[in-house]
């Protein structure tokens, strides 16, 4: 089981849980390949893009723990 956290950068999730690309596009991070981006984690992202991070975190592991 994936378990993401407010402190997993998030070059980190998109290696482990591609998937979830579209769901840090729906919050406004559309540079992902961007090193400033994969180098933050999630919280901070969060915070930079108005987000609230516990919902957010609910959805990405959701989606990280999906049956492929």
């Amino acid at each position: 089981m994936i378990q993401i956290t407010k402190d997993t950068i998030i070059g980190e999730v998109l290696d482990i849980a591609p998937q979830t690309a579209p769901i840090f596009l729906s919050i406004g991070m559309h540079c992902l390949g961007c090193g400033a981006s994969r180098g933050e984690t999630v919280e901070e992202a969060c915070a930079v893009h108005g987000v609230d991070v516990e919902k957010l975190l609910k959805l990405v592991n959701e989606e990280a723990n999906k049956q492929q």
